[in-house]
């Protein structure tokens, strides 16, 4: 109720200044051809631009303006802006339709945002990318993929080769918040991490927070990468899709109800399992190997002010050796949302979700045959209000609770002779309260202010091990346990989260931004590995392990030049994290169900400057980021309880994105990236175990070495073909993955080289022969071309 009484101040403050008589011109912005809401567009008066709002994530706006004739516009980039005269006496409920641009070859847009956003907003640490974009850089097996797209901004950077999993400014894998349609994606990643899970056809909004994130966000302390699906076309019937290297998709969408109601399916499959089929070898001809997955959405228009989405996204791989191994994981969300508009001020979204991640193994080997499950499941319950008070303060608040279920292990042998295995389910409730208001103070000041109250209770049924004080949490230390009952309180956390943002106009063309925000994060993954994969264990905050708390601080200059066409931009941030889980050495992770005794706890920081120039009209466009950054943690059990690199510390990092329209039907892209190879702690000798030689890791050098740096240049070729008819459009595109053929490092092993000496051992009467270690590196990829054949047909 705390929060709420904040709120109620704001808006009590804030109604001061709306007590002369106001009118409001209130609607949806729509794109003419399909229908789908346009969001960030931008609604004036045109004879005041300073006047003005733009829609939200479902398209709408709320513009507050004195008694009057006026002209009010809309624009939205790669859009024809459009006016309507009004005269005001009363409230008016006003729609827009944008016709698309078509642009010129002198005009090659690629940002959805409004051209001076970059300096005008009072948004940092904050990118967002068009599909259109993120579809023209070159891919691995020319597969599109959203999260590598993202890994090429300043402070993203990836677990390494092939793989989907991201760092943000110094946070682990698990520490990124994914939503999709609001609902959780636990992990993004097809076959062991190549490829990410989200089919680019689906997908309409990308947008990843990295620092000053809003209050209606929580739950993970380093980014929120927030993706939402495309509505469908409520005008005509469409189908869209593409034949690759390793996959094929198909998309379609039309209206139920012309102009109210649409309905869109998309849907993804690889064939390397239709290949290996073909095999002449058995044993390759019997292994399975593929992943697949399905979008579906449909909304529908009840009235003028209610309006309702049913989403959903299902996505599974399968890698099986034979009958010997099988090996599958799989997400599914699902999200029904309800919008209403109480009046031309209050704006409401209600959304039930649904998230499941699962994994599983089979094995059939002789002498062991058994079959392993494990997953969670989040149920989740919000309603987010937008208030528009007036132009110069919006204010959201809302509310939100989740229910939490855990299954870690559960192990069932098929020898009837071996018992079952399974770690007891864990559940939690977590909740939390937000208000914020993104307030314009005068001309040159704005501010973004707003606190979450957020709480976790980890509930019952459980049991608690009780250890001596002052021992180690020791099995040999326990001195008796707590047993509680289903719903019971087994421990509860909470705190509030101050979010700030604020954006200072030095001029038209310059400003000066800083924020701040606090995060709490009470779920992590349990896990020895950099990169996020199926068999990562989430565990929640309990009796002993506490949640993660990270502050931020930034602070940026940005800059636009050219008539906005270049872009310059320079952050620096400052992130300190408590309660940071990492693992004691040697400990069993997977099939620990007292995991206390296996963790400790400590602090981590991390710094850095992120640098980006970035072209976005004009037919050549792109951008060059650098970070240059530094993580390290502290933690009591690990390297002698010193600070220590993180492992996915990387000090630079370098990206550079160009794409080229030569004309209508021909354009080239590329990028090139170069890493500092990642901390790692490698072998300081080996020892002999029942004849086998074991390597043997010195803690207490904890990632001192590195990996060799990653560098790589990928290019791409797209070519529009001409069709005999304007209902059908159709295109090759032609990747090449690391062009000139950089053999990366993805593992390093160490083994031994046999050395003999010429002299004689007098004993043995033979050459003396001495062994040295020697470093063995693995490349994933060398040079990989591809061709992918891309079609849209548009229908009446």
């Amino acid at each position: 109720m705390r929060v709420f009484n904040i709120a109620v101040l704001i808006i009590f403050f804030s109604a001061a200044q709306a007590f002369s008589q106001k009118f409001t011109v209130s609607g949806y912005v729509k794109e003419a051809s399909s229908g789908e809401a346009l969001i960030g567009a931008t609604v004036v008066d045109a004879n005041n631009p300073s006047v003005g709002q733009v829609t939200n994530v479902y398209g709408y706006y709320s513009l507050e303006l004195g008694k009057g004739k006026y002209e009010v516009k809309v624009s939205y980039v790669g859009y024809q802006s459009k006016k309507i005269e009004v005269d005001l006496t009363q409230n008016v409920s006003l729609n827009f339709e944008l016709e698309e641009e078509t642009a010129n070859l002198e005009e090659v847009i690629v940002s959805a945002t409004r051209k001076d956003e970059n300096v005008s907003s009072v948004k940092m640490s904050t990118e967002k990318l068009q599909i259109e974009r993120i579809k023209s850089i070159p891919a691995l097996f020319g597969e599109v993929d959203i999260i590598k797209s993202i890994q090429l901004l300043p402070g993203i950077s990836s677990a390494g080769e092939g793989t989907t999993g991201m760092f943000v400014r110094g946070g682990s894998s698990d520490q990124n918040l994914i939503l999709l349609d609001e609902a959780t994606v636990y992990n993004a990643s097809h076959l062991l991490g190549f490829f990410s899970v989200f089919n680019p056809d689906a997908i309409k909004n990308v947008e990843i927070y990295k620092g000053g994130i809003p209050a209606k966000f929580g739950g993970r302390i380093s980014s929120i990468l927030d993706i939402q699906m495309r509505e469908g076309n409520n005008k005509k019937f469409e189908a869209s899709g593409g034949i690759g290297s390793i996959s094929s998709r198909l998309t379609a969408e039309g209206p139920l109800v012309k102009g109210k109601s649409s309905i869109l399916v998309s849907g993804r499959r690889t064939y390397a399992d239709v290949f290996l089929a073909l095999a002449k070898d058995e044993n390759i001809r019997n292994n399975t190997l593929y992943f697949y997955d399905f979008n579906a959405k449909l909304n529908y228009q009840l009235s003028d002010k209610d309006k309702i989405y049913a989403s959903g996204y299902f996505g599974r791989d399968k890698l099986g050796f034979q009958d010997l191994f099988g090996f599958d994981w799989g997400n599914s969300t699902f999200s029904l949302r309800w919008n209403h508009l109480f009046n031309d001020k209050l704006f409401l979204n209600t959304t039930a979700l649904y998230s499941n991640f699962d994994y599983g193994f089979d094995v059939n080997t002789s002498g062991l045959a058994y079959q392993w499950k494990s997953g969670l499941q989040e149920y989740n319950l919000k309603m987010d209000f937008n208030y528009y008070l007036n132009n110069s303060n919006t204010i959201n608040f809302g509310a939100n609770t989740i229910y939490h279920v855990f299954s870690p292990a559960n192990i069932e042998s098929k020898d009837s002779n071996i018992r079952n295995l399974g770690l007891a389910n864990d559940y939690a409730v977590e909740t939390a309260l937000y208000v914020s208001d993104v307030q314009e103070i005068n001309s040159k000041l704005s501010m973004e202010y707003g606190i979450r109250y957020s709480s976790f209770a980890k509930i019952g049924r459980d049991s608690v091990s009780i250890y001596e004080n002052e021992e180690p949490r020791r099995e040999e230390n326990e001195i008796g346990v707590d047993v509680y009952q289903p719903g019971e309180i087994v421990k509860y956390y909470g705190g509030f989260e101050p979010r700030l943002g604020v954006r200072y106009l030095l001029n038209s063309k310059n400003s000066i931004k800083a924020s701040y925000n606090r995060m709490r994060q009470y779920l992590q993954v349990a896990t020895n590995a950099t990169a996020g994969f199926p068999t990562d264990r989430w565990i929640p905050a309990d009796a002993y392990i506490k949640p993660l708390i990270g502050d931020q601080v930034a602070v940026g200059y940005f800059r636009n030049f050219s008539e906005n066409i270049w872009e310059f931009s320079v952050e620096g941030y400052y992130k300190w994290l408590q309660n940071v889980v990492d693992f004691l050495p040697g400990e069993d992770i997977l099939l620990n169900d007292k995991i206390e005794t296996a963790v400790a706890d400590g602090v981590a920081w991390s710094y850095g400057s992120e640098f980006m120039l970035r072209k976005n009209y004009g037919k050549t466009t792109g951008w060059v980021s650098y970070t240059l950054a530094k993580t390290e943690r502290q933690i009591d059990g690990v390297a002698s309880g010193k600070p220590y690199l993180a492992r996915y510390d990387k000090t630079h990092d370098i990206s550079v994105v160009v794409s080229h329209e030569f004309n209508k039907k021909l354009s080239f892209s590329g990028n090139w990236v170069y890493a500092t190879g990642a901390a790692v702690t490698f072998p300081e000798g080996r020892y002999i175990v029942n004849g086998q030689s074991v390597p043997y890791y010195d803690d207490s050098k904890r990632n001192t070495s590195r990996m060799p740096d990653y560098h790589r240049m990928d290019l791409s070729l797209n070519w529009k073909m001409n069709s005999s008819s304007e209902k059908y459009e159709h295109e090759l595109n032609f990747s090449v993955y690391n062009a000139y053929n950089r053999k990366n490092a993805f593992s390093i092993e160490f083994r031994e080289v046999n050395n003999q000496n010429p002299s004689f051992d007098s004993e043995n009467d033979g050459p003396i022969t001495s062994t040295t270690p020697e470093s063995v590196k693995t490349a994933l990829f060398g040079i990989i071309p591809s061709i992918t054949y891309n079609f849209k047909f548009t229908g009446k």
